[in-house]
């Protein structure tokens, strides 16, 4: 994934557009597109911060944590899948979450299942 252009560019810009240029002439000479200049320009007067914004990574799973507890002890007292698990918070709480967050939770709290090849053998060894 590429990386977000530098915050030394984005208040150059800005200064510019403030300064009487318009955004589509500025983003030209700072070899950006229009449509960044302006989303720049306007993230600069919604929140006054030109800095990027945080990429990557999981933005919902933090819904989960209020029932962490819960999902753990069922996780290790009980033989369910993740996406009964996800069933489950669902009818209780209300809360749609997708397998995957679930996953994470459970990695987060340090629970993890590996697999044990000789368990699974179709025939005695």
């Amino acid at each position: 994934m590429p990386k977000s252009l530098s915050t030394d560019l984005r208040e150059r810009l800005i200064s510019a557009v403030e300064g009487g240029m318009s955004r589509r002439s500025a983003a030209k000479l700072f070899q950006v597109a229009p449509s960044t200049a302006m989303k720049w320009v306007d993230q600069k007067r919604r929140t006054g911060s030109v800095q990027p914004r945080a990429r990557g990574c999981d933005h919902r799973s933090h819904r989960l944590e209020a029932y962490a507890d819960e999902v753990v002890t069922l996780a290790k007292n009980s033989d369910r899948t993740l996406a009964e698990l996800a069933d489950y918070i669902q009818q209780t709480h209300g809360l749609r979450v997708a397998p995957s967050s679930i996953w994470r939770l459970l990695d987060r709290h340090d629970m993890t299942y590996k697999k044990n090849r000789a368990r699974h053998r179709a025939t005695a060894p």
